[in-house]
């Protein structure tokens, strides 16, 4: 849901509209900001679309240039910039002038239809090109103390998005007693890591003789425990080594 509405007439402010929408998107995300210029889709009904995002922001920032009220346009029911103000006005949604150059005065009730006259009565803010990125900053600064959970949307409040062909960085904080393990994508060897043994491990191939006999050869006899009686063996001819005849 969009928290800051920006408002502007075209062929007056959207210039500056969309590098407020810029600056600001940036810093508090662009679902945080709606510019109708780019967040009304193909397809979607105008009107419903501007007056519903109006009523669900937070703060209207209302963009005021030299060519703001040309020949009486917010006199005019029809107007978008004064309906729009208006519905945050119904709303009881904070709305505030960005006025629009260093030649820009502030406004004044004489010259608002009375509908609008409170407009001139709201503190207003300055944006101008020779120090747009001050004002930008100013400017987003403020919204953020008037809406304080923007704050919580900031740039430099959200993760870093993980960058593709970089390597992973895991930390553990805290005392870690026992074995801590942090892991992700892993490339290369993988052994076996064995800690604290007390008996007979295997970890390889094979077999394993642990006290037992390894007896090899053409005959034995293993006795374990007593043996009463005695041990006779008779063994034939010595078997042929295959391997020495060749």
């Amino acid at each position: 849901m969009p928290e800051i509405f920006i408002n502007y007439r075209t062929g007056d402010g959207n210039e500056t509209a969309a590098l407020l929408d810029h600056a600001l998107s940036e810093r508090f995300g662009e679902r945080s900001v709606f510019f109708a210029g780019r967040s009304i889709k193909p397809g979607q009904q105008f009107p419903p679309t501007l007056l519903g995002n109006v009523r669900r922001c937070s703060v209207l920032v209302a963009v005021i240039g030299l060519n703001w009220n040309p020949a009486g346009r917010l006199h005019d029911e029809e107007d978008w910039v004064r309906k729009e103000i208006l519905e945050a006005f119904t709303c009881g949604i904070p709305v505030v002038p960005v006025l629009n150059g260093r030649k820009v005065e502030r406004l004044r009730q004489d010259d608002l239809p009375a509908e609008l006259a409170r407009l001139a009565d709201l503190q207003s803010l300055r944006f101008d090109t020779q120090s747009h990125a001050v004002d930008v900053t100013r400017i987003g600064d403020e919204l953020a103390e008037l809406v304080p959970w923007l704050k919580e949307t900031a740039a430099d409040q959200r993760p870093e998005p993980a960058r593709p062909g970089v390597g992973v960085h895991n930390s553990v904080g805290g005392d870690v007693h026992g074995t801590g393990v942090q892991a992700r994508d892993i490339t290369g060897d993988i052994g076996t890591v064995i800690k604290n043994n007390s008996g007979p491990i295997h970890a390889g191939s094979g077999d394993q003789h642990h006290h037992a006999p390894n007896i090899t050869g053409d005959g034995a006899a293993y006795v374990a425990g007593d043996n009463h009686g005695g041990i006779r063996h008779h063994f034939g001819g010595s078997r042929r080594n295959e391997a020495g005849d060749r």
